[in-house]
């Protein structure tokens, strides 16, 4: 860069270069966007690019610029990339040269300059829109480009200054641009019209010449702009700090440091952004391996049809209460970093295959994990800035878990029932925890206020609000999903969708954990806590959009007063605060199951769907911890060093800048994965041309599967592979903490392009026909009077349907007894897709077997709707069952794939010697 006589720092010129650079930014610039999309459509899709309407490789060979830059991905956002960078250069190349040429009096530099300015938009033009997007606008957006090449060559050549070097190079390389649009014509009809094979790879040639002719035209336009210097001068001052308002410089940083809550008032520091990240990622995984622990404990109830024993090791998060031993907590103080990492067994004991040996190494990591963070947070209590980071880091990593949960369709990938094949990422996820663990228990000097010594209140009541928020924290918002599904109520759509939605959640986290660490004196003050109690009341009373507003302000509040009960708790007895307060959270729990336990577990019926208990205890042990820290501030109790610290707002803040930092970094990769889950609609079925519907049935087992592993995505291969048009899906209400918080059905529907309704009965448009599909589960054998309710309004329901109808059901009972004889009857109108089955038990299908058996059944759509006389239970029972033969519909038989052996262990016991049964036109 030449030197310039303006560079005095008197003038107040705070950058000068010399104008050829703006030519060179455009040249170097433009030929990445092309070359750069070349390689990479070469490198990833060499013979789809040479590929055209009549002939591929070999005979074409070289990819068109067009084929090059259209529609594959990533080549083309590369291109656009660049191309979009390239933009700002080429403005700044026009108007130079403008300012080069224009005298007064002379018109044709405007005219060069406007032909220049609208060329340049054309270019944007066909580039952004596709032949695919809009074929004619992009036909007339490159052949504007063109036409307006022929003034701006011509008109730069004639404004050229006396540069004879410029004059001749412009010559040349404009003859040759138009000189090879006549072989390029040439070759595009003989590809075009005469069909020669070659002749698109040599017409793509001669296209390629155009652009760098093109490009490289506009380059010599860095011979004449050396006589251009572009000046940037600060002429107020403001780059060095002058004032020029009448207000003090004084107040007005002051008021800076307000508006940002001061994140910009320290320099920033490596060291302590790496140790923000790590905190974080530590408190991550401790949420993980919590929230891991019910899964792998309810696996055994749930195969056991009844208690196991296995759920003691729910009382593994109560080990704080060893702190309450003089030894032991000595211990555990002096051995830190050893005790965190010996939490992280439960990261690794995927590797375990035995699911009583994987439950009983995740109970040691969250004994262990429980135990490390309350000792940690009772051992920094004296350093309050150290206290906010560790208590910060907590509450984030609950964030940092719900994120990753939604990217990974509310599973997380470090949990016991993952592996390698079905999404996990255990072994990368336990190597960054001890790295994170490293650095978690690194002890590092950390700037601090006075230190304060809590004496007045209650351990006993700080227990209590420790147990309610955590509670709320794990049952609320360890998936963003939790709320938006509490408050669904079936179709049309009048609430949140969770693939849509879900930010809002995380939002409201966001917004509540900044609150908590800005304005804890308000956030434990009565006035927020009634605002709380609101939430809760909205969310557990109202649906749809009501409803979830309620939940946004619980969840507000929630994050925001964890941290000032964490913070209080953490100076008191760990052993009372952390262990008692584990043990209530516990029980808290336990009545969080027993809302939804079935008629067999004991003790069930008595608080069945009671969910308003479950958030009045919450918000009553919340409560508790509110009294004390208002009780404390009615009696104060020491002063701290600086009295000018207030006392309730954190006595140091340099480093809120990391915190919020982290706080936006994880919103964004929310965002990020929203935009990529956000769906498609595209919903079609897999054999319309045939008219052909395949409705199933399946009780999945809250999606684990016989060995304990999450089977999501064994359920989607089945699926897909038996092309299952509607399939019933039971046992999938997996949004508790006992079953990890998780929603299978969000993963299915979005991977195989389905519709998800979460209903009892259905009204679909099949084909132009409306069918009415029930889907349900029976009441268990433990409850008759539950059953016969349920029975007789079921059956009512269905045999008040005008419309052909499917049932697809667990029945909890064997073919041909019991309530069978209702759902099959003249009641309810449906008939059993094969009544000369009789070993099933539980799974039927009825057109209107072992347990977590796959039920499949076929069936082809009627064209019309019949009257009464097309009812299905009042046709005979030939035409009832008449099957669609294999010449009329070839797609009427299962693949083949699953005959004798199956696939991956699944195959197919057929209802019928020569196939699954066809129903055609029995309605």
């Amino acid at each position: 860069m030449a030197a310039t006589r303006y560079k005095d720092k008197d003038t107040g010129v705070v950058l000068a270069f010399g104008g050829h650079w703006v030519s060179w930014s455009h040249t170097v610039v433009a030929y990445i966007a092309f070359l750069s999309a070349l390689i990479v459509g070469c490198t990833l899709h060499y013979r789809k690019i040479v590929q055209n309407e009549w002939f591929g490789y070999p005979q074409e060979w070289f990819p068109s610029v067009s084929a090059t830059i259209g529609d594959r991905y990533p080549e083309r956002s590369v291109f656009m990339l660049f191309i979009a960078i390239t933009s700002g250069p080429r403005f700044a190349l026009v108007g130079l040269w403008y300012l080069l040429t224009a005298k007064p009096g002379r018109v044709l530099s405007k005219a060069v300059a406007v032909a220049g300015l609208v060329r340049t938009l054309t270019c944007g033009g066909w580039t952004y829109i596709t032949s695919t997007d809009d074929h004619d606008w992009h036909d007339i957006l490159m052949i504007s480009y063109l036409v307006l090449t022929i003034p701006w060559t011509v008109g730069c050549i004639a404004l050229s200054p006396p540069n004879a070097k410029a004059i001749k190079y412009r010559k040349y390389l404009g003859g040759a641009f138009f000189g090879t649009l006549i072989p390029l014509v040439y070759f595009f009809i003989q590809h075009k019209v005469h069909r020669v094979p070659g002749a698109y790879t040599t017409y793509a040639f001669f296209e390629w010449s155009l652009i760098l002719f093109d490009v490289a035209f506009d380059a010599v336009t860095a011979l004449d702009f050396d006589t251009f210097e572009i000046v940037v001068r600060d002429v107020k001052g403001a780059s060095k700090g002058v004032n020029t308002s009448d207000v003090p410089t004084v107040v007005l940083e002051k008021e800076k440091e307000n508006a940002t809550a001061s994140i910009a008032s320290a320099g920033f520091r490596l060291g302590e952004a790496i140790d923000i990240v790590a905190y974080v990622y530590h408190g991550f995984v401790f949420w993980s391996t919590l929230t891991s622990l019910g899964i792998v404990v309810w696996y055994f109830p749930l195969w056991h049809m009844g208690i196991s024993g296995y759920e003691a090791l729910v009382m593994a998060t109560i080990a704080p209460a060893l702190l309450g031993i003089k030894c032991v907590r000595s211990w555990v103080f002096k051995n830190q970093l050893l005790n965190h990492l010996l939490s992280l067994v439960a990261l690794r004991a995927n590797i375990v295959t035995e699911p009583a040996v994987r439950l009983f190494i995740v109970g040691f990591g969250v004994w262990m994990s429980c135990l490390s963070w309350a000792a940690t947070l009772h051992f920094d209590s004296a350093q309050p800035a150290r206290l906010q980071a560790r208590v910060f880091a907590l509450i984030a990593g609950l964030l940092m878990s719900s994120v990753v949960k939604f990217a990974w369709y509310t599973n997380n990938p470090i949990w016991p029932i993952m592996h390698a094949d079905n999404g996990g990422w255990n072994g990368t996820g336990a190597l960054l925890a001890v790295l994170a663990a490293l650095r978690f228990t690194r002890q590092t000097p950390l700037q601090s206020g006075g230190v304060i010594q809590e004496k007045k209140g209650s351990a006993l009541l700080s227990a209590l609000g420790i147990a309610g928020v955590f509670f709320g924290l794990h049952s609320l918002l360890s998936d963003t999903s939790t709320m938006i599904l509490w408050v669904w109520e079936g179709f049309p759509i009048r609430g949140p969708v969770s693939n849509v939605h879900a930010w809002l959640s995380v939002g409201a986290m966001t917004v509540g954990l900044v609150m908590g660490l800005t304005r804890p004196a308000f956030v434990a003050s009565w006035t927020a806590y009634a605002v709380g109690c609101l939430g809760a009341a909205v969310l557990t009373l109202y649906h749809h959009w009501t409803g979830y507003y309620g939940g946004l302000t619980l969840a507000v509040y929630l994050t925001a007063i964890s941290i000032p009960l964490i913070t209080d708790a953490a100076k008191r007895n760990p052993a009372v605060t952390f262990g008692l307060g584990f043990l209530i959270y516990n029980f808290v729990v336990l009545f969080h199951v027993w809302v939804v336990a079935y008629a067999f577990v004991p003790g069930g019926p008595l608080v069945r769907e009671h969910t308003d208990w479950i958030m009045i205890t919450m918000m009553l042990l919340i409560g508790a911890g509110i009294y004390n820290l208002t009780f404390q501030e009615a009696k104060p109790i020491s002063r701290p060093a600086n009295p000018a610290v207030d006392r309730r707002r954190p006595a140091n803040s340099s480093h809120r800048k990391y915190y919020f930092s982290v706080l936006g970094l994880l919103n964004i990769l929310f965002l990020c994965a929203n935009f990529r889950r956000f769906p498609s609609n595209d919903y079609t079925p897999y054999h319309a041309e045939d008219r052909l519907l395949t409705a199933g049935i399946w009780t999945i087992h809250f999606s684990l599967d016989n060995d304990m592993w999450s089977s999501e995505h064994r359920i989607r291969d089945l699926i897909k592979e038996l092309e299952i048009d509607v399939i019933g899906l039971l046992e999938t209400d997996l949004q508790r903490i006992i079953m990890g918080n998780r929603d299978t059905t969000q993963f299915l529907a979005e991977d195989l392009g389905m519709y998800l309704a979460p209903a009892i009965h259905a009204t679909l448009d099949v084909y132009g026909t409306l069918v009415d599909v029930f889907v349900f589960h029976s009441g268990q054998e433990e409850d008759p009077e539950d059953r016969r309710l349920q029975t007789e309004y079921l059956s009512a329901l269905m045999g008040d349907s005008p419309r052909p109808s499917i049932l697809l059901s667990y029945l909890v009972t064997k073919p041909k007894q019991g309530n069978y004889n209702t759902y099959v009857s003249e009641l309810s109108g449906m008939h059993d897709v094969d009544d000369s089955d009789w070993d099933r038990w539980c799974e039927y299908i009825l057109y209107t077997i072992t347990d977590t058996e796959l039920q499949v059944a076929k069936f082809v759509v009627p064209t019309k709707e019949r009257g009464e006389e097309g009812k299905v239970w009042i046709a005979p029972k030939m035409l009832r069952e008449r099957r669609v033969r294999r010449r009329r519909c070839p797609r009427v038989e299962v693949s083949g794939m699953f005959k004798g052996k199956g696939v991956r262990g699944i195959s197919i016991m057929f209802l019928m010697s020569r196939g699954i049964m066809i129903i055609e036109e029995a309605w």
